[in-house]
């Protein structure tokens, strides 16, 4: 789920799942506090008094479908969810999918095309100037007075939880989506360090933290032999550098600072360029020429990552609590009875710290369904998004279907073996995906959703672990002007290029460490000084929103 990671990527998710949840507004049960808002003029309360439309109503509707899609989905329309939806509120949706690797393209062209369906579910991040831009350039309309008056759901929950209303609006106020929104930490975290714990057994090492431990782990997984096949075929550390720079910031956060912008003393700093990089590097370099890091990192796939993992080749690297602890634990039960895969601290300097900087999603990361100015429907629209952030429409999105999906159990919407134990072989991602879609889109996620789907010991404790990370360093989704966008898009292409070209010849010894000031200078001749100042200007707005 690339795309839910980075504006379209995944993030897009990771894999990787996205979820989500509300505990500031929810009740006992975790079930969000908005069903009970009194009725506006023409709204519609969880559809109590019948369908939003008297005569039938087809809305055309641009979404990425999610993840690897359960057999016989092809669409959304064909999903439990969806078909509920539509019998509830009378309203049928016309969903055009992009074609898997070609969404940012097809996107692109529907924007050069000027005719666009009724919604569009993007992550607005990706367009020129964000949701703002596509506000000011009549793509899409801002939603607040229609919100207002027919969004019960979504304008209580605003008022409940100003956080929440402060993160979906723009610099002047407007709302542009209809959001997905990640509130609870427990759901914003998914992402980390994982290691062999069945191999620190065998070399008699203790769960490293600092960054001299986990030299000392890595060299005895080389040359101790812990997956005992009397091989030196070991590979101690699996990086991928696209997710160490730009996601997960796995290791680089032991210096104190990202792979991109993040604050140092309420400023804004690029990461990359700062002096304690130069130290990151010469510690990556000095531990790929040990052979501690995997020769072959700049050109492994995810295929090839999984086979490494189940072939007991990788002692470490970064994991989805989904697609990676609970993915290479299931699949290893069978195999090897002893395999047994942790989440790992992020690594710090000194013994004792707290470790700084570690994944962790926005509340809005800029992924939601916007109406554009082509939609002649605009009223029904919103009452149909704002049904999924209604108690009824929540647990559909959330759970599916009950009696088929999941089960009430204590007043716990719980996942029925369908979907926990399905008899088909499927993932628990892909047999939710019958019946229900929560991983992004226009809703909360429930925070059961991930309890389920992180239901092993290792997922529970992994989470746990990585969340244990001091992360006010990280700056907040932002908003841009159209010029500011424009030269971020322009200057940051080519600086982002050059940093993740110079970090594999500085890793791999093609570059002398001793050249890194004049890397330095020749991002500072990209314009990186403009593009911190232009972060510096729109972290100020933000501030005051």
């Amino acid at each position: 789920m690339k795309h839910r990671k980075k504006g379209l990527t995944a993030m897009m998710a990771a894999g990787t799942a996205m979820v989500v949840a509300l505990t500031g507004c929810s009740g006992s049960n975790g079930t969000p506090k908005v069903t009970s808002a009194p009725a506006t003029e023409g709204a519609a309360v969880a559809l109590k008094d019948g369908k939003i439309v008297s005569s039938p109503l087809t809305l055309s509707y641009f979404v990425q479908m999610s993840g690897n899609p359960a057999p016989g989905v092809k669409s959304y329309n064909d999903m439990a969810a969806y078909q509920e939806t539509e019998k509830k509120t009378g309203i049928h949706i016309d969903f055009q999918h992009p074609a898997t690797g070609q969404e940012k393209n097809q996107f692109n062209l529907l924007m050069a095309s000027g005719n666009y369906p009724d919604v569009i579910e993007w992550g607005w991040g990706d367009y020129p100037g964000g949701g703002v831009g596509a506000m000011n350039s009549g793509v899409i309309i801002p939603l607040n007075d229609y919100m207002a008056k027919y969004a019960p759901n979504l304008t209580k929950l605003l008022a409940d939880n100003p956080d929440i209303k402060k993160a979906i609006s723009t610099d002047d106020g407007r709302i542009f989506a209809f959001p997905f929104l990640r509130n609870d930490p427990y759901l914003r975290t998914y992402f980390g360090l994982g290691i062999r714990q069945d191999w620190l057994d065998k070399v008699g090492l203790a769960m490293p933290e600092t960054i001299d431990e986990w030299h000392t782990v890595l060299k005895a997984f080389k040359e101790n032999d812990p997956n005992g096949n009397g091989k030196a075929d070991e590979i101690p550390l699996l990086i991928r550098k696209d997710t160490m720079l730009n996601f997960s910031n796995v290791f680089l956060n032991a210096w104190g600072i990202s792979g991109r912008f993040n604050l140092d003393g309420g400023k804004v700093v690029y990461g990359p360029i700062q002096p304690k990089y130069k130290e990151f590097l010469q510690t990556m370099r000095n531990w790929y020429k040990e052979g501690l890091i995997d020769r072959d990192y700049a050109g492994t796939d995810d295929k090839q990552k999984d086979a490494k993992w189940t072939g007991e080749l990788i002692g470490v690297s970064e994991l989805a609590v989904g697609g990676g602890i609970g993915k290479y634990t299931n699949a290893m039960s069978g195999k090897n009875p002893k395999f047994s895969l942790v989440g790992a601290p992020y690594p710090v300097m000194n013994k004792g710290d707290k470790p700084v900087l570690g994944q962790v999603e926005p509340i809005f990361n800029s992924v939601g369904a916007a109406i554009t100015k082509n939609n002649k429907h605009v009223a029904e629209t919103v009452k149909w998004l704002d049904y999924k952030y209604g108690q009824e429409g929540s647990l559909l999105f959330n759970f599916g279907i009950e009696g088929k999906s999941y089960a009430m159990k204590d007043g716990f919407p719980t996942y029925t073996d369908e979907i926990m134990k399905n008899p088909d072989g499927l993932s628990f991602a892909t047999a939710l995906g019958r019946y229900a879609v929560p991983f992004g889109g226009p809703l909360v996620q429930d925070k059961r959703y991930q309890e389920q789907n992180a239901s092993l010991p290792q997922q529970r404790n992994a989470l746990k672990t990585w969340m244990d990370v001091k992360n006010d360093g990280w700056i907040p989704p932002l908003s841009f002007t159209n010029e500011e966008s424009t030269r971020l898009a322009s200057v940051m292409t080519d600086i982002t290029t050059y940093r993740d070209e110079m970090f594999d010849k500085f890793v791999m010894g093609a570059e002398p460490i001793e050249n890194f000031d004049k890397y330095v200078k020749a991002i500072q001749g990209m314009g990186i000084q403009e593009i911190i100042d232009i972060q510096e200007a729109a972290y100020k707005r933000y501030l005051k929103r």
